[in-house]
Parts: structure tokens; sequence; C-alpha cells
């Protein structure tokens, strides 16, 4: 017999979304009839009145328990041979994804990453914070898990045209993060528990016959053939198998260099560059929940704001509500910022990237990089926002939003989550000219459309540049291999595709399913 279900839509007060009695009591003013049980399939906030509300899509059992869910568990697999592996460069969401894939297919993954492992990288996180040492290997951007490992766990994405949101939201649930992430409308997991989740990722892949290298970056294709057979790392190791997936993140710059160096088909892709503000959360809380305190049980207020400025986009980008800006740095001599959040969002400060569009007629000046022209107006902003500093730290260059937008020095400024610390310095001068006059602009669009907005408290601070990859790694469509050298396999933020953890992880499954469906065939 089949089960009677009905899905609705109810609105909750913030003081009753705990109360399964009251949310028992709204159902059935809706259904109209008696009903057995319920499961929430979705849970946003309307914030647009005057008292924001939770908004809970609801699926009603008329005459059945609301049904289990088995698929958050992993699946048991046997463990895969260690034959004719697939070489995977990269331990962010695209590798570590795409392992899993192979492994759900019988093949051997073997990752290759530069950097350590996630509990170490806290380490060197803690020296870029404490004494502005980079290590190029391990840092915000490097490191088992990838970029997103310690700025926030966002989960957002529209690519839901791409793959299955679902499986990869499910898989991380089945290792260690919170169910909430399946029906929240922007889910995320947190800075301090997504590395546990991380490792319980390469625990799954380790525990099925995968192959995980730490602190080995990799120098080298190798290409018998004109096939991609395998890498050389920088020590002199040599990893060959069927395949070679190339899952590094937007900020592999050696990588690029590499493939330009062997005349390997990239072209320069256009990216996103602005600047990192931050409020005091009470003041988001305020202006976009038009009240505060907020009530506990609201999370901290978050945004999205976008406009267009003289033919431009000009939009926020990973927006940290009760967050922190973190000193993103890959390399010494350069600056860039990011930001993060903790799984309470709980801290004083939000923070977000507000950035402009660049396009192709931005980096003319450097077209004889060829196909790093992109990166090199990417590095130029970097090193010349490091040089602000003034005394060889990561101190970033600031201003009081106000100042910036009317283009004058900041005499003080407020407090900060940034721990490497702030100096007044002419941010509205240190970005190009297309990207500091259109920032200008929106941020008085911005003021006037939410009031308090543009305010003395909230601080600019520069420079935010890693927003996506300014490059892009081609590859066919229909076999996703490069279309110069066969069975090379450019997928994820590195390779242009992707932009976040999920859509990176998705990326890397369709990625290893193409390898797999070739094998098979």
């Amino acid at each position: 017999m089949a089960i009677q279900s009905q899905t609705i839509q109810i609105s909750v007060p913030p003081e009753h979304i705990h109360d399964a009695e009251f949310i028992r009591k709204r159902i059935s003013s809706r259904v109209k009839k008696p009903f057995m049980d319920y499961c929430v399939d979705r849970r946003s906030i309307d914030a647009r009145k005057r008292c924001p509300e939770y908004v809970l899509q609801v699926t009603v059992y008329m005459d059945a328990p609301c049904p289990g869910d088995e698929m958050l568990t992993e699946p048991d697999r046997p463990p895969v041979a260690p034959d004719h592996p697939v070489i995977i460069v990269g331990a962010g969401p695209a590798g570590y994804f795409a392992a899993l894939e192979l492994i759900a297919g019988g093949i051997c993954p073997i990752v290759v990453e530069r950097g350590v492992d996630v509990r170490s990288r806290r380490i060197d996180i803690g020296r870029l914070h404490r004494k502005s040492i980079v290590n190029p290997d391990s840092n915000y951007c490097f490191g088992e898990g990838g970029a997103g490992t310690f700025s926030d766990g966002k989960l957002y994405t529209r690519s839901t045209k791409r793959g299955d949101v679902q499986s990869v939201l499910r898989l991380l649930v089945a290792h260690g993060a919170s169910p909430d992430i399946l029906i929240d409308a922007h889910p995320h997991i947190g800075s301090n528990v997504l590395p546990r989740v991380i490792r319980r990722l390469r625990n799954t892949i380790l525990a099925h016959g995968g192959q995980i290298h730490f602190q080995s970056r990799v120098s080298d294709l190798i290409i018998r053939q004109n096939r991609a057979v395998g890498v050389r790392t920088e020590d002199g190791r040599e990893f060959t198998g069927r395949a070679v997936i190339l899952a590094t993140g937007h900020s592999a710059r050696d990588v690029y260099r590499m493939l330009q160096r062997k005349s390997i088909h990239i072209e320069a892709k256009p990216f996103a560059l602005g600047v990192r503000i931050e409020h005091p959360q009470a003041s988001i809380d305020r202006i976009f929940y038009h009240h505060s305190p907020r009530h506990p049980n609201l999370p901290a207020a978050s945004y999205r704001l976008v406009c267009q400025v003289e033919g431009r986009g000009v939009y926020s980008f990973c927006m940290c509500p009760g967050g922190f800006i973190v000193p993103a740095s890959t390399a010494p001599g350069e600056l860039v910022l990011n930001g993060m959040s903790m799984s309470g969002r709980n801290a004083r400060f939000a923070n977000a990237g507000i950035v402009v569009e660049i396009r192709p007629e931005d980096w003319v000046p450097f077209e004889s990089y060829g196909p790093l022209v992109a990166l090199e107006f990417q590095r130029r902003v970097e090193t010349a926002s490091f040089a602000a500093g003034k005394d060889e730290t990561l101190r970033a260059p600031a201003q009081r939003m106000t100042d910036f937008v009317k283009g004058r020095l900041s005499v003080t400024l407020p407090d900060t989550s940034y721990t490497p610390g702030v100096i007044s310095g002419p941010v509205h001068e240190l970005l190009p000219a297309p990207v500091g006059s259109r920032l200008r602009k929106a941020l008085t669009v911005f003021g006037k459309k939410y009031r308090g907005y543009l305010t003395e408290e909230a601080m600019v601070t520069a420079v935010e540049s890693r927003t996506s990859s300014p490059v892009r790694i081609p590859r066919d469509p229909a076999t996703r291999m490069h279309p110069q050298i066969r069975h090379l396999y450019p997928c994820g933020e590195g390779a242009g595709y992707a932009g976040g953890i999920v859509s990176s992880a998705i990326d890397g499954q369709s990625a290893a399913r193409a390898i797999v469906s070739r094998i098979l065939k």
C-alpha cells in the first residue's frame, strides 16, 4: 500500500523553532486532517519582515512514520586492488571525492598532495597568524581538505545541474558533519568541525585500499605517446597509473607554470578582485534582521549583495557571519585575505569579500605573460598590498569604509578580527582603477539600500583576490579529458570549473565517473 504524504510550507517564529508541539499545530492548521509524522525537508530564514521567521518545507506522513535514511552511512565496499591505479593531484574536495568515486568503481586512487594532513596544517596556519611566516605548501589554500577547510566549510552551491548535491552532503554527514546541512538553505560545517570530517574521509579512502601521499609537490607530468600516465614529485618520486586527475586548487600557480613550460594548452580566465569588509556582527544583525540583539535561536545574520556599476557586476563573496578575516597568502611577499567562521558563527565580527569582475581589457599591460596574463594581474595587486604593510609582515592596509568611499586615509581604525594586524593605508589607490572606483560607487549604492551598511564602524582591507582561478585548463565536455593530452582530467577550482566545496566535489566525482566509464567499456 502506498504511503500517503503531503508536502507543505509553514512559518515558525524563532522562539518556537525547537518546539515540536507548536510545529505539529502549525502543520495541523494546514493539512486539516490527522497525520502520524512529519519530516523537515528544507529550512530557511525569511528576514524581509520586521520579525524574522523560519520557513520550513515539511513532508507530512498521514499513515506512516517518517522513513529512515540508510544513506547517511558510508556503504561498505571491498578494498580495491592496487593494480592499474589512477593518480589524483590534490587532496581537496575535488580530489577526495574523485578518490571515493574511483573506489566505488573498483579502481585504486593514489592521491598526491603537496601539503600536510589537516591536523598538521593547523601548526603552519598558527605561524601565519603569530609570526607572518608563509609556508608555500601548507597554508589556508594548500594542504589536506583544500582552501575550504579553514574557510567556514560553506556548502551552498548553485551547481545543481552539474551533479547530485545531496549525494555530496550525505557523504559529508556519513563522515561526521551535522545532518542539518541536508535541510539548511545555506548549509555550512564550520572550520572547527570540517577538519574532523576530512580526516574521516581520508580514513575511508585508506581503508578501501587507496593511497594518500602528503608533502609530495608535483613538479612534472609524465606523458607517453601523448597520454598522461603519471606525475613526478619535486623529490624525484614517480607515481604512474591509467590516468591523471588534476584536482589542484585555484592558487597552484606552479602547476599552471609547469603546464605552460610543457606547451600544454591553458588559457586566461576572467575572475573577480576586491576587498574584504568587516562590520561588527551586531550591526549586520540590526541591518538584516531589523533589530539587535538578535533572538538566540537565530543564527548570525548574513547578506548577499550585488549591483551593476559601469557595466560590471560588483558583489559580495564568501560572506562569514560571526567570523574572522584570515591571511590566505601562499608565498612570501604577497598579501591575500579571506574569511572563516567556526560552526557556531558567534564571533564579534562579520566579514565578506566585496569584489568586481575582472575582464580581459584589464590585463592588457601583461599580455606578454600569455595564458598566465590574468594570474600576473592578480599577483601584482597582491604584492602591492603586501608592500603597503611597510614592515615585511602580513599586516593589511585598511581604511574605514566611509574614508575609502571618500578617497582619504583613515586617522584611526576600528577593532578587527584580523590577528596579524592592520595599518592605515590608501586602499582606494592600491586597487586597480577599474576596481577601486566601482567599489566606492557600489558601497554607496549598498549604503542607500541597507541603512547602516556604509558606516565608519566598518573597515575595508586589501586584498580579496582568490575568488576563483585566473586560469582555465580546457577539457572536452564529452570525455572530460584535456583536448591535447589524453587521459589527463582537469577538474575542480584549479581547472576553472568549480567555485566551492560542493561544486568541486561534484566535479571530482564526474571526472572519476568518466574514467570508470572508459575503463569498463
